[in-house]
């Protein structure tokens, strides 16, 4: 490139300002007015540290002489020789094991004043490291210290991760179906034009005097998605029985392959897919009716959980979604990422990591997925809803694979002891509650709120009020015993096991009319009632620290009522949620001063929206 097409490249990243691709290092230090030139070790140092990082991550640009800020200082007092030695600096300064790739260099004059600019392109062949042993990696606007075997990680074990990311050569706005992306921009701003619609969306960024396209764009919005996938696709089949059988007793009786960009996929992958979930049967009334065998949102989300987490740099297969007599399997390439346990999944706690994470926030964008974590929690909550057996996960080396069922939720066993109460045409929350009574069981308030998935006072009240006219729900230890008894044993008072299910007699009168209802009571104990305004947020907790700690140290203000205290991997996540029974009771904690556990002091305050 010639000196003027340099400088206006400079010119152009000053005013872009720092990036994951551009960093700017001053020459000089000291107050305003009175500025030195910086030692030229530290500078060099300063040259290599940051072309490794680059080198290590997406390469990138790095210019001398000019402020974070973007004014041009230049090189003030530096001569000929130390400016060579600044130059040599990608060479000397780098371990001789891992030479950078070509580094581009050249000195600038701008406004007067004279810069060094250095480039370099992203490194495949090593991990590099400074001449000092020191491995970098640039990460946003930082050049962050990692070990090598980091790097190594990211490029092989990481590598499905970093695929939608990547920035592709040869690319422009032309491989794009502008159309489409015209559309997405007026969704997420009128009249916003296509190419600040990219750039806002992270799928493109000015680099190197152009506008450069991460793969995520072309797996969006690609014109022609083939030419950058092999396998942007999803395949249905329906299968006639519960397995795929082979030779002359095959039974897959339908096998649709809809491809397409991303966007466009969802949708039709979606319209492909729905006459495959009805089925036609007799109603109470003998007349045929046409019905959904799953919940359709809750299939919806499984598909748009393949579109949004598969591995798209496994480029040799595509989304699977076979439709069975009795279930539903989706089935896309990729293991889960090694962060995220089925456990953690199973058990609804709303872990999240996105594989892609520029396709999976373009779909957020446009309303297609809500917050990470929240799908996969939607499918449970839908099945449980429909009273259906919960999804099943599976995760293997060659891929991930969600199956939903039109299994009853319930066993052979609760479906017995339910029977008891068909009388009162129990909904599926109440079925909930009395399930927990089963053979006799007693059973806290909390299961109470954990079972049916309450956040809300009133719709607590309700409930239990609804059960206790029924005469099915009953308190089988009194308040005052409860209490002593939690304090006793150390739990917070609404995980205390108190209620009870009674099991009706075989006559009954009209629930709905209640005629036959006359016993008298006093509906939804205030102790099981949730209060923020009686909650505390209690952080900077010691990763080493138990229930029972927490616990004892809270008890000396009152009445702990609940008590949510999370863990990782063993260690707490250093924060926590107490509630007491009164507001004197949690602002008597919330006024004690040095509150610690171990050596740490401990932060206290209202706790605002609960976890």
């Amino acid at each position: 490139m010639s000196a003027f097409a340099i400088s206006e490249r400079a010119r152009t990243a000053i005013e872009l300002g720092e990036s994951h691709f551009r960093e700017f290092k001053s020459a000089l230090e000291g107050p305003p007015g009175s500025k030195q030139k910086r030692p030229i070790k530290d500078i060099a140092t300063n040259i290599a540290q940051t072309l490794v990082a680059f080198a290590n991550a997406d390469g990138g640009e790095l210019l001398i002489g000019v402020e974070d800020s973007g004014e041009i200082t230049g090189l003030l007092g530096f001569s000929d020789s130390e400016i060579d030695q600044l130059e040599q600096a990608p060479v000397t300064r780098v371990h001789t094991d891992t030479p950078l790739p070509t580094v581009r260099k050249y000195r600038l004059d701008l406004d007067n004043k004279k810069i060094l600019y250095f480039s370099v392109s992203k490194s495949t062949q090593f991990i590099h490291i400074t001449s000092d042993g020191r491995c970098l990696q640039r990460r946003d606007l930082e050049s962050i210290p990692v070990a090598t075997e980091a790097v190594q990680f990211d490029r092989q074990e990481r590598k499905s991760r970093e695929y939608d990311r990547e920035f592709v050569d040869g690319v422009s706005a032309d491989d794009l179906d502008i159309n489409l992306v015209r559309i997405v921009a007026d969704q997420v701003s009128k009249g916003m034009s296509p190419e600040k619609c990219l750039q806002y969306l992270d799928l493109g960024e000015y680099g190197m005097s152009q506008l450069r396209l991460r793969r995520a764009s072309l797996l969006l919005f690609g014109k022609i998605p083939s030419k950058w996938h092999p396998r942007l696709q999803i395949r249905i089949l329906k299968v006639d029985g519960e397995s795929v059988l082979t030779g002359e007793d095959y039974n897959v009786i339908s096998d649709e392959l809809v491809a397409g960009n991303i966007l466009t996929l969802v949708d039709r992958a979606w319209e492909a897919l729905r006459p495959h979930l009805i089925h036609t049967r007799f109603d109470k009334s003998g007349r045929f009716e046409r019905r959904s065998m799953y919940p359709e949102l809750a299939c919806r989300e499984a598909l748009l959980n393949a579109i949004a987490h598969r591995d798209y740099s496994d480029e040799g297969r595509g989304i699977e979604v076979y439709a069975f007599d009795n279930h539903l399997e989706v089935r896309n390439p990729g293991a889960l990422l090694s962060s995220i346990r089925l456990e953690d999944i199973a058990s609804q706690k709303g872990v999240h990591q996105s594989r892609n994470t520029h396709i999976a926030r373009v779909l957020r964008e446009l309303g297609y997925m809500r917050e990470l974590g929240e799908g996969m929690r939607r499918i449970y909550d839908l099945m449980h809803r429909n009273e259906l057996a919960p999804p099943k996960l599976e995760s293997s080396p060659d891929g991930f694979k969600i199956t939903l069922t039109h299994l009853p939720l319930y066993t052979a066993k609760d479906l017995l002891w339910l029977g008891q109460f068909d009388h009162f045409a129990l909904d599926r929350e109440q079925k909930a509650v009395v399930l927990l009574g089963e053979n006799g069981s007693i059973f806290s308030a909390q299961q109470v709120w954990d079972a049916v998935g309450i956040v809300d006072t009133e719709h607590y009240r309700k409930l239990v009020d609804t059960l206790m006219k029924l005469d099915i729900l009953d308190s089988r230890v009194n308040k005052q015993t409860a209490q002593n008894l939690a304090k006793r044993k150390r739990i917070p008072f609404r995980e205390f096991p108190r209620y009870g299910i009674k099991v009706p007699k075989t006559t009954f009168s009209n629930s709905k009319t209640g005629t036959a209802i006359s016993k008298q009571f006093i509906v939804g104990d205030q102790e099981d009632i949730r209060d923020d305004s009686k909650r505390l947020y209690v952080g900077n907790l010691p990763r080493k620290i138990s229930k029972d700690e927490l616990f004892d140290l809270f008890a000396q203000f009152g009445e702990v009522a609940e008590m949510y205290l999370p863990f990782n991997l063993g260690s707490s996540k250093g924060y926590a949620f107490v509630e007491f029974a009164s507001v004197d009771e949690t602002n008597a904690a919330l006024s004690a001063k040095d509150l610690r556990l171990g050596n740490n002091l401990l932060v206290l305050k209202i706790a605002s929206g609960r976890k």
